[in-house]
C-alpha cells in the first residue's frame, strides 16, 4: 500500500477511521496521472438504499476528485457493507448521529485539498458535475461557493433547486423547488445567488474554515444558508453553475420535507440565522416582519398537523437566543460587508415566488 501524499485527508481524531485506500486510485484501481484538487464529501445516516448509486455516479465522473470520503452518522443499516463496494472511498464512521453540520465540520478539518465538494447520498451526480464545478472555480477564483443544478428526477422535468434564497422576512428557500425546468438544464451561464445549496457545493476550504464552517447547533436544515450568510458578511461571493447537475431525491434520510423530524429543525433554525446574521439597521427594521412571519409559519404548520412540533421549535429557538446573541456579536465585529450589500442580495418581493416569471 502506498503512503498518503501530503494534499491527501489525514485523520485528526474525532471518530473512527477506517481507511479503505490512501493511494489515489480511480474506479479501474490504475493510478491516476493527476486528481484534481478537491475532496468529495458524503455525510450519511442509514442510507444504504441510495449510497451505492452516488458512489457509482462519482465512479463515472470526467473529472476525479484527489479523494472521496465518506463520513457516517452511526447507521444502523447496510451503509458500511454498500461502501465497502468501492474500495477507493475513505470511510469515517462516527460513534453517534452529529448531524449534518458537525460531521461536514470534522470532514473538512481532515483535509488539505484547496476545494471541498459536498454531495448528499441521495444526490447522484451527472458525468460532469465535478468538472463543471472546478471550471467555473478555476475561471473566477474569487468565488468562495459554487451551487449545482438540482434536478428532480432523471427526465429533467421538475427542478428541485438552484440554490438558496432569503427573503426580508427571514424566511428561506431552495429556489426553483418544484418547478418546471423548461431548458433551464441547457443554461450554460453561471449567476449570483444568496447561498448555494449543501446538497450538492463546492467551497473553497480557506473561505468555509475562515468563517468557521457549518454553525454545529443548527445539527440540520438552514446551516448552508447561515455559513452562505457568513460567507456575504466576509465578503465571499457564491454562485450557481448550471452545467454542474445532479439528480437529488432530496430528505430521503430525514422522513421527507413535511416530517416532524424536518420540521422542528427548519423552524427553530430560522430565528437563529436572523438572529445571529441579519446586519446593523437590517436587523431592527426587519425585525417586525420577521417576528410576523414566524407567526405565520406557526399557524401553516398547526393547519398541516405539525402544531406541537412547531411550538416546541420556536420555543428552543427562542431558549437559545443568548447564546446566538453571543455568536452575533462574533460575526458582526468581524464582517466586511454592510446592510448596503446585504440588502441588494435579499428577495423582497411582498409575497415571495419560488418559480421564475
Amino acid at each position: 500500500m502506498e503512503e498518503p501524499s501530503a494534499d491527501a485527508c489525514t485523520h485528526r481524531g474525532g471518530g473512527v477511521l477506517l481507511r479503505k485506500s490512501v493511494s489515489h486510485r480511480g474506479p479501474s484501481g490504475m493510478k491516476q496521472a493527476s486528481a484534481a484538487e478537491v475532496t468529495v464529501v458524503i455525510v450519511t445516516w442509514n442510507a444504504a438504499e441510495v449510497i451505492g448509486r452516488c458512489l457509482e455516479a462519482l465512479q463515472q465522473q470526467t473529472l476525479q476528485p484527489r479523494q472521496i470520503m465518506v463520513v457516517d452518522n452511526a447507521s444502523t443499516d447496510e451503509t458500511a457493507v454498500m461502501v465497502a463496494r468501492f474500495p477507493h472511498v475513505r470511510w469515517v464512521a462516527l460513534p453517534q448521529n452529529t448531524g449534518f453540520a458537525r460531521a461536514n465540520n470534522l470532514a473538512v478539518s481532515q483535509c488539505q485539498t484547496s476545494w471541498v465538494a459536498l454531495l448528499n447520498p441521495d444526490a447522484f451526480a451527472r458525468p460532469d458535475w465535478l468538472a463543471s464545478l472546478m471550471s467555473e472555480a478555476a475561471r473566477q477564483p474569487h468565488i468562495a461557493a459554487l451551487g449545482s443544478l438540482q434536478l428532480q428526477n432523471e427526465s429533467s422535468d421538475l427542478l428541485d433547486g438552484e440554490g438558496d434564497a432569503l427573503h426580508w422576512s427571514g424566511l428561506i428557500w431552495r429556489r426553483g423547488h418544484g418547478c418546471p425546468a423548461r431548458g433551464l438544464a441547457q443554461r450554460r451561464s453561471p449567476e449570483a445567488v444568496f447561498s448555494v445549496c449543501a446538497a450538492a457545493a463546492l467551497y473553497q476550504r480557506a473561505a468555509f474554515e475562515k468563517v468557521g464552517g457549518f454553525d454545529e447547533d443548527f445539527f440540520c436544515y438552514g446551516e448552508d444558508v447561515d455559513l452562505g450568510f457568513r460567507l456575504r458578511l466576509a465578503g465571499y461571493e457564491a454562485v450557481q453553475v448550471p452545467a454542474a447537475q445532479v439528480v437529488h431525491l432530496g430528505s430521503v434520510l430525514t422522513g421527507g420535507r413535511r416530517s416532524s423530524f424536518s420540521v422542528f429543525y427548519g423552524q427553530r433554525n430560522l430565528l437563529w440565522i436572523y438572529v445571529k446574521n441579519m446586519p446593523g439597521w437590517m436587523f431592527w427594521l426587519l425585525l417586525p416582519l420577521h417576528a410576523a412571519m414566524h407567526l405565520a409559519q406557526i399557524a401553516r404548520f398547526c393547519a398541516a398537523g405539525h402544531c406541537r412540533t412547531v411550538v416546541k421549535a420556536k420555543i428552543e429557538a427562542l431558549g437559545a437566543l443568548p447564546k446566538m446573541r453571543e455568536k452575533r456579536r462574533a460575526i458582526q465585529s468581524s464582517r466586511v460587508v454592510g446592510p448596503a450589500q446585504i440588502w441588494k442580495l435579499v428577495d423582497k418581493r411582498l409575497i415571495p415566488r419560488r418559480c421564475h416569471d
